[in-house]
């Protein structure tokens, strides 16, 4: 592979990506297209994606990146695939979506999910599965979908995620990742296998789920092969979790390193090799790949909540409203926000969660709502970095990555001073896409192991003493107005 290429496909929550990575897991200049797009959000609280509308951006990306190549293309030895977590469609016999893709940020199954854990022992299935009874996860899902849904739901041969999808267009046949079943709430982290208590209190039997394998499917169908012929035949990997590609990419893949990521949403993870795992309560625990963990917390709001700030109030620019924000002074608006308008994940998983402001007065100004936006998601990661040092004991270098923390220094010192660590700032700027490369280029044997590959860094961001202490008041009192609403379930304080 002295010259061999691979190409990445990366569908995220907000853009799909395609792009050449070389043999040491550098971007290959030039190489990458890139296509926007949105979920679906309706008026009961759901994000959705039509699969084949999908599959066309993924497509399109790939066209893009292969012409930006031009003679490059040629060298291609193997597809590498992130995608997006905790998301399903069903498909009937014939491999036709018989339901829209219900995305991670879908919320309808709120109540499906405390149905569940009415019957089911959660502690028990966190324990196993790393997931909790959640309308995040597949397993309240799926019973949304059986109550809301009949008709779909009794056609449907098959639940599958946007990865295996793209595989049944490509290559006719259809199987998952480990990475992928790993964070559906249906899957034993230790056992690697289907959990069959919690088929069973679905009513899913096995057969209606892929197969688990890792290894790489061959031979793109018909018209395929013929838009692709650099592709016809070379291996394209299982789609892998862009969060734990996002770790694998930024080089956190030692329990000594914590990934902080902004993107559209949030998250704060630990990677790293094992055999098995023991799951504390708290935090969710899925797979990279068949012999690596990634824990962690995760927020639905982060980079979304700074864009639906400047979809909805009067806010200057994004280079003068950072201006403006870095010169304040920390939690001096007298405001206590929650930044919860997307639900929580973490670290409550409170399901009919919605954001909530205190402290609004006539004199409040669009910029200190802002900064108090950046504050309270700092305070929640701050909250998450609590239980993974009680969870998982020991110094970490913390890494952020994310294009909310790496275009926003402000926002990466707030983080800084709200966690009281330093931290370093990622100079990956798609940790995602090269986390996948990484990933094929290991399993291909052209890297001995991930560990032993780092990743570019850029500057630090060390913690003020007395900004930490005022955030650790400001979180005293974001935890106070958690707590009332959660005891008035979100319904009014």
């Amino acid at each position: 592979m002295e010259d061999q290429l691979i190409l990445t496909v990366d569908v995220g929550s907000s853009s799909v990506r395609a792009s050449l990575y070389d043999r040491k897991g550098s971007y290959v200049s030039g190489t990458e297209a890139q296509l926007l797009y949105s979920f679906k959000a309706t008026s009961d609280g759901g994000a959705e994606m039509d699969a084949d509308e999908l599959m066309e951006l993924v497509a399109r990306a790939i066209d893009g990146s292969l012409s930006l190549a031009k003679d490059k293309a040629d060298r291609i030895a193997a597809v590498a695939t992130s995608t997006f977590w905790h998301s399903v469609l069903g498909v009937d016999q014939e491999g036709r979506p018989t339901t829209p893709i219900l995305t991670w940020a879908d919320r309808r199954s709120a109540d499906d999910a405390a149905d569940l854990r009415g019957r089911l022992d959660e502690t028990a299935i966190h324990r196993r599965t790393g997931c909790v009874l959640h309308s995040s996860y597949l397993p309240a899902k799926l019973l949304w979908l059986s109550r809301n849904s009949p008709e779909a739901y009794s056609r449907t041969e098959c639940w599958i995620s946007p990865g295996e999808y793209l595989h049944r267009r490509l290559f006719g046949q259809m199987w998952v990742g480990t990475s992928m079943a790993s964070a559906t709430g249906l899957f034993d982290q230790n056992d690697k296998g289907w959990d069959a208590e919690v088929l069973e209190a679905l009513s899913v039997r096995e057969s209606r789920l892929s197969p688990i394998s890792d290894e790489p499917a061959r031979g793109l169908q018909g018209g395929w092969a013929r838009r692709w012929p650099a592709l016809r035949d070379v291996p394209w990997f299982p789609a892998a979790g862009d969060g734990a590609c996002s770790n694998i990419g930024c080089g956190c893949v030692a329990r000594d390193q914590l990934a902080l990521m902004v993107g559209t949403s949030g998250a704060m993870r630990v990677l790293w090799r094992a055999n098995s795992v023991v799951i504390p309560p708290g935090l969710w625990c899925y797979r990279s790949d068949s012999g690596r963990f990634v824990m962690g917390g995760a927020l639905s709001d982060g980079g979304n909540l700074v864009g639906w700030l400047r979809k909805t109030i009067q806010l200057p620019d994004p280079k003068e409203a950072e201006r403006i924000v870095a010169q304040m002074e920390p939690d001096s608006h007298g405001l206590t926000f929650l930044p919860l308008l997307a639900g929580e994940r973490g670290p409550g998983w409170a399901d009919h969660a919605h954001g909530i402001i205190t402290g609004l007065s006539m004199a409040t100004q669009p910029l200190q709502i802002l900064r108090a936006a950046l504050e309270a998601v700092a305070l929640r990661f701050a909250l998450i970095a609590e239980i993974l040092d009680s969870a998982l004991p020991g110094e970490r270098r913390v890494i952020a990555t994310g294009g909310g923390l790496l275009g926003s220094r402000t926002w990466t010192q707030i983080m800084s001073d709200a966690l009281g660590k330093p931290i370093t700032a990622s100079r990956v700027e798609e940790a995602s896409s090269r986390g996948a490369a990484l990933l094929v280029l290991e399993a291909m044997g052209e890297i001995e192991a991930l560990e032993s590959i780092g990743a570019p860094l850029g500057e630090t961001f060390e913690p003020n003493s007395e900004r930490h202490e005022i955030y650790r008041s400001a979180l005293a009192r974001q935890r106070k107005l958690y707590e009332a609403a959660v005891e008035n379930h979100f319904d009014g304080l």
